[in-house]
């Protein structure tokens, strides 16, 4: 074994995966008697303390890298690795250890491999200690730079070493001085290799670095950078297009310097980050989270400065309140209070809260009332995307201002009805708009996130509103009979109703029934869009779910299940989404064993259906009711049974008590000839005569 002692540094894999340093010491490999085997020690220069000792076992797998480095696992997450001062000592402790394990030394490996990542992340530690220079940024050496900075990043390590050193250094406005000159000269392989410094800068993912690039003295000058992409046969002109096409337009005047410039940097930024860089791949989707972070929090900044301009967004909204502001004025105002509210999703809920409370204290839902009845297509999608960021933060806030503008109109113009007007008359072919207005209208109808305190049920309340005043709104193209095609509109429709009648249990039931609604849907089994008729199955569905008996009623005494069981047999011999959905609606009444239904569907359809017998569903419903009636029918007998003895019980022991009377009576001395004639009239039983015998 060796008895020279070679210097070491000693190295553990943590918890993290991070390699770290355990301290510097010699080693030496021995026989422990009273451990009984053979140990690496490693005992410190400074202390004498004893940094290491971990025994050679003949199935640990060991491995020599760089003819300095001994690396091996003692356990799950848990590695240990020796850094050599010079190769001897790494040879000599090698050869103790394949001994001990009866491998041949010149192998680099005693058992399976190490896991790679724990070698790569040991070679950057190691990778510490060597000579880390930045060329000298100088024309000449460009390529040199280029290349030096591409290969640091694939080392955190490195990347954080070459981050400091641009920090502490005018490196960086070095080179794009050095940019200049290359234009000037029209050097394009120089350009190209600035291209490649710069994305590599940007890729250091260091928020100090990027503040000095993207300083107004440096923004632009980065943007001619990344101009010069390699892969492209001639420059783009961004710089032209920031400067002259990307024109800052004042809806209101800005009059602090640094709001003006925060807003001139972020939209710049923006353009580099999804412009002028290029998509990262899988291994550098995490390159550029820092920049990614410094535009949030840039728009976060530029929130909070408007929010505390006392007059900006007070004249914002008097002129969007203004009669007289021309639509084209008006377009810019709400194109830029769309990116405002936009950009307010970057606030903490403190500070969202308070920015919205100061929009409903300046009256934003009246003005979006305003402008969402316009004719302008643009004006109307702006106010729709304000209107979305207002319902998405506080649907309780939109409810409450509808319920008080209901409380104060006179003329039941309603902004609710108003929206609802947007879904019905959405002329895009796809329904876009009234896809996008249902999913809002369907957030506010949501119970889930309804309040209910003490001093009111905001549920109820709305619920009860919307039931009265909108809902005949809502429904009207299923109403009304017409020869335009809107089976889209119709199908969105039915959704949502299908939605309260899962959600709003009550208040759609008395509409359902008061109103024969159930049947208008049905109607629509007769139209030549499948997608429809399913929406109507799903509709009839839902309300059978809920297993309300006042359902079932209105569908048993109204023969609802008729036009089902027409779509049904209509379909033939098909098998598709409509048949499914026929046959799953009856197998969840059979499953259920909704005993009405059940019934019903025996006695009204079985004679039509029991053809069908590629399922069994209309066949265990005829066992299911037959089933029923022999139940009701024994329960009958069982009554009929308890019933009569209890009867017979009963007048037994009432003819035992006359008879008992009688024959006191009879036992007893000079009783007058009166009692014994009342003794003859004695009536019989007359609820025990009447029950057996009538």
């Amino acid at each position: 074994m060796a008895d020279k002692q070679y210097r070491v540094k000693v190295y553990s894999l943590n918890e993290d995966q991070q390699w770290d340093d355990l301290g510097t010491g010699h080693i030496s490999s021995s026989y422990v008697k009273h451990l009984q085997g053979t140990y690496l020690l490693v005992r410190s220069d400074s202390h004498d303390a004893l940094i290491l000792e971990s025994k050679i076992n003949s199935n640990t797998p060991y491995q020599k890298q760089q003819e300095t480095l001994i690396v091996w696992s003692e356990a799950e997450n848990y590695g240990l690795a020796l850094s050599f001062q010079d190769t001897e000592g790494c040879h000599k402790i090698w050869e103790d250890i394949c001994r001990v394990q009866g491998k041949d030394p010149s192998v680099e490996i005693t058992q399976d491999l190490l896991e790679e990542f724990e070698n790569e992340q040991l070679d950057e530690v190691l990778e510490t200690n060597n000579v880390f220079e930045l060329p000298n940024c100088e024309l000449g050496k460009l390529e040199e730079i280029s290349d030096f900075v591409t290969s640091v990043l694939t080392s955190p390590i490195r990347k954080e070493r070459l981050a400091l050193i641009l920090e502490n250094e005018d490196y960086i406005k070095n080179l794009l001085q050095l940019f200049h000159t290359c234009e000037d000269l029209r050097d394009t392989t120089g350009l190209h290799h600035l291209y490649e410094i710069i994305k590599g800068i940007l890729f250091l993912n260091k928020t100090a670095l990027l503040e000095i690039m993207f300083s107004a003295e440096c923004i632009m000058d980065v943007v001619g950078c990344l101009e010069y992409d390699p892969a492209l046969a001639q420059p783009k002109r961004h710089r032209e297009f920031l400067t002259q096409n990307a024109r800052f337009k004042e809806v209101v005047p800005i009059t602090d310097r640094e709001l003006r410039q925060k807003i001139h940097q972020t939209y710049r930024v923006q353009y580099i980050h999804d412009i002028l860089l290029p998509a990262p791949s899988m291994y550098e989707e995490n390159f550029l989270s820092t920049l990614t972070t410094f535009i949030f929090l840039n728009k976060v900044e530029i929130v909070s400065m408007l929010q505390d301009d006392a007059n900006f967004l007070s004249e914002v909204f008097a002129q969007l309140r203004d009669e007289t502001t021309d639509d084209d004025r008006r377009r810019e105002l709400l194109f830029f209070f769309k990116e405002f509210c936009a950009f307010s999703q970057t606030l903490q809920p403190p500070s969202k809260d308070a920015l919205f409370k100061t929009l409903t204290e300046l009256g934003i839902l009246p003005v979006l009332k305003i402008v969402m009845s316009m004719e302008d297509l643009q004006i109307r999608s702006a106010a729709t995307d304000i209107f979305t960021y207002l319902v998405e933060y506080s649907p309780p806030m939109i409810r409450e201002f509808i319920m008080e503008e209901a409380q104060e109109s006179e003329d039941g113009n309603l902004f609710i009805n108003l929206v609802i007007e947007q879904i019905m008359c959405d002329t895009d072919p796809e329904l876009g708009g009234a896809v996008h207005l249902m999913g809002l209208l369907r957030t506010l109808l949501d119970p889930e996130n309804m309040l209910a305190t003490s001093s009111k049920c905001e549920r109820s309340e709305f619920l009860n509103f919307f039931y009265k005043h909108c809902i005949h709104n809502f429904i009207a193209p299923l109403i009304v009979t017409t020869s335009e095609d809107i089976s889209q509109l119709l199908s969105l429709i039915l959704e949502l109703l299908t939605f309260c009648v899962q959600h709003h249990t009550y208040y759609i039931k008395n509409y359902i029934l008061s109103k024969d609604l159930l049947r208008r849907v049905l109607i629509l089994l007769n139209s030549k869009h499948t997608f429809l008729i399913l929406c109507a199955l799903r509709f009839m569905r839902r309300m059978i779910g809920l297993k309300d008996e006042l359902y079932n009623c209105y569908i048993i005494k109204g023969n609802l299940f008729e036009p089902v069981v027409n779509a049904l047999l209509g379909n033939g011999t098909r098998y598709n989404m409509l048949n499914s959905a026929v046959i799953e609606l009856f197998e969840y009444i059979r499953v259920e064993n909704i005993k009405s239904l059940v019934a019903h569907i025996v006695e009204k359809f079985y004679k039509t259906l029991e053809s069908i017998e590629y399922v069994q569903t209309f066949k265990g419903l005829k066992i299911k009711y037959e089933q029923e009636k022999d139940r009701q029918s024994q329960i009958r007998k069982n009554l009929h049974s308890i019933l009569y003895s209890k009867i017979l019980c009963r007048g037994t022991r009432v003819v035992e008590k006359k008879e008992e009377k009688c024959s006191k009576g009879n036992s007893e001395e000079g009783e007058t000839k009166k009692t014994k004639e009342n003794e003859d009239k004695v009536d019989p039983p007359k609820g025990f005569l009447f029950l057996v015998y009538g």
